[in-house]
Order: C-alpha cells, then sequence, then structure tokens
C-alpha cells in the first residue's frame, strides 16, 4: 500500500500538473469503485482543481461546490494496497491493460488514469462536501513529520500495543504502514513486538527521531527518483530498503539475515542483531510447524 511518502510525491506530481485546470470529465471505468452516492460525481465534471492534498494515506482533489455557490466538495482517492495513478499527456495511449483500469480523470492536457492490479477490488473513490465532511473521514492520526516528542509520546502510549501496531495505527499516526514501520523500527533499534508502554526515555527519543528522518529521507529520495516526472513505479518494496522486503538477505549496518514475522496477509521485517539482542521472534505458522525445534535465538542457542 503507498504510505506517506509514496502519497507526498503522488501529491506533488498531481499538484503540478492539475492544480488550477478544469477537470472536464471523470469516467468510472469500474462502476464498483465509487463508495458514494451523495455528492454525486457528476458534479466536478467542468470543476476548476483548486488543491490537491493529502489525508492519511488518502489523496483529495478539492473543487468548488456548483450546487451551493460556495464552499467546496472534495473527490477523495483511496489506493489500498493495488491503487497506482498514472499521468498521460493529451493523445498519449493509457499504456495499460483496460482490465485493470479503475477510472480516468480528464483534462485538456492530459488525463489521470486510476488503476488497480488484481482481483481484489478495494481501491475507492468517494464524494463528500465540506470541510467538516472531509475531516470525518480522516482517522485522526498525528502527522508523524510535524510531532513534537511529547505529542509523539503521547499518541504511543494512548494504548498498549506493540510499536509495530501502533505506528501502523492510522487513529495514532498519520500515514505510516507496514513498509515504512520496518524501516523506522530498525532504525530506531527497537524490536517490533515491544510494547509501546515499556519504552525507556532514550528508545522513546530513538524512536521519534527515525520516524522523523526515515520519512524524510525516503520523501526526498523518492522526489529524486521521481525527477519532475509522474511516479509510475509506486512499490511497497523501494531497493534501498534496510530491512523490509529482505527476508534472508542480509542486514545493511551488520550484515546479519533479516528475519520475518507473517501474519494475515501482511509480514514484518527485522533484523534481530540489531534490534532484539539476537533473540528470534516467533513467527506463528514456523513456531506451530517446528514446536521444540523453533530457534529461540540466531546463533541457534
Amino acid at each position: 500500500m503507498p504510505e506517506l511518502p509514496d502519497v507526498i510525491v503522488y501529491v506533488d506530481a498531481l499538484k503540478s500538473r492539475i492544480a488550477g485546470r478544469r477537470l472536464l470529465l471523470v469516467r468510472l471505468h469500474s462502476p464498483f469503485v465509487l463508495r458514494s452516492v451523495e455528492p454525486p460525481l457528476d458534479l466536478v465534471g467542468g470543476q476548476i482543481v483548486r488543491d490537491v492534498r493529502r489525508v492519511g494515506k488518502r489523496i483529495v482533489l478539492e473543487c468548488d461546490d456548483p450546487s451551493s455557490g460556495s464552499g467546496s466538495v472534495f473527490l477523495v482517492i483511496h489506493l489500498m494496497i493495488a491503487g497506482r495513478l498514472r499521468w498521460r499527456d493529451r493523445d498519449q495511449t493509457l499504456g495499460v491493460g483496460p482490465k485493470i483500469v479503475l477510472a480516468t480523470f480528464a483534462f485538456d492536457h492530459g488525463t489521470v488514469v486510476f488503476t488497480e492490479a488484481g482481483s481484489k477490488k478495494r481501491a475507492s473513490i468517494q464524494m463528500v462536501r465540506g470541510e467538516a465532511a472531509l475531516g470525518a473521514i480522516d482517522p485522526g492520526g498525528i502527522e508523524p513529520l510535524d510531532a513534537s516528542l511529547e505529542q509523539f509520546r503521547n499518541a504511543l502510549t494512548r494504548e498498549q500495543h506493540t510499536l509495530k501496531r501502533a505506528l501502523t495505527d492510522p487513529h495514532l499516526f498519520s500515514g505510516i504502514g507496514n513498509a515504512y514501520s520496518d524501516e523506522i523500527l530498525h532504525a530506531a533499534r527497537l524490536s517490533p513486538l515491544k510494547l509501546s508502554r515499556a519504552l525507556a526515555v532514550e528508545e522513546m527519543r530513538r524512536l521519534h527521531d527515525a520516524t522523523r528522518s526515515t520519512l524524510a529521507s525516503w520523501i526526498a529520495r523518492l522526489r529524486q527518483e521521481a525527477a519532475n516526472g509522474f511516479p509510475e513505479k509506486v512499490t511497497a518494496f523501494h531497493e534501498g530498503m534496510a530491512v523490509h522486503g529482505r527476508f534472508k538477505k542480509p542486514c545493511p549496518v551488520c550484515g546479519s539475515p533479516v528475519q520475518r514475522i507473517v501474519y494475515a496477509e501482511n509480514e514484518c521485517n527485522y533484523c534481530a542483531t540489531c534490534q532484539t539482542g539476537g533473540r528470534l521472534l516467533a513467527d506463528r505458522s514456523l513456531s506451530r510447524l517446528l514446536k521444540d525445534d523453533w530457534p529461540r535465538r540466531l546463533d541457534g542457542q
């Protein structure tokens, strides 16, 4: 799922192309992508896109509300896991298979193409009217790049969770998901299963610093990779990540093989040497299979 750094780069690219431009037509290629009926989607047809912004992991297009004469309507795009956006200049072909196209947003100089790979159609478009309605769909997590140490601590310790769960809870932190939480915890040298209320003062400071520096560095890196173009290769597994998606590959810090915990449709990647003092965290499926043969430490002891 595209997370805060990826969504910010999407917003950058969209702002530079469509902010201040007239949205001529929104065409639904899959009717199931639209998850709201009021206000109607065709309300934004012919309207100027006043702004493009991020709400959590959602991308929001703001247009004037022609039905009221004042205020705004918002077209909210949620990419979920496999949703992606592409830009095609006028007269340029879509360049993707029609089966994965969910919707297109036509402008006089080009088209935004909303796609979703795979059979599980989770990506969505939602229309809302007014700032209050837009705020109601925001899970309410703090912006991690803007949060002071005190604000970060208050959010993290609001409930007793593992650090992995707390960082990815959109009610606590805005925009952080599976991939960047792995990278943040590796940079902070903290176990993903350590409890949020069990952090020492120095550990809390390390986690706060690692959160800000990891997200900021990846935003800068992705902006540089886009190089004023449109980000076409958005993925959860970026080249250069330390642990996420690098199971069994060497940790860039210590060289130990990266470990993982698999749960539901997600996995947590970590370095046992850097983050858990050499202790292997129990993978539910493997530890159940191996039982007493499950190794407790990286060195096998």
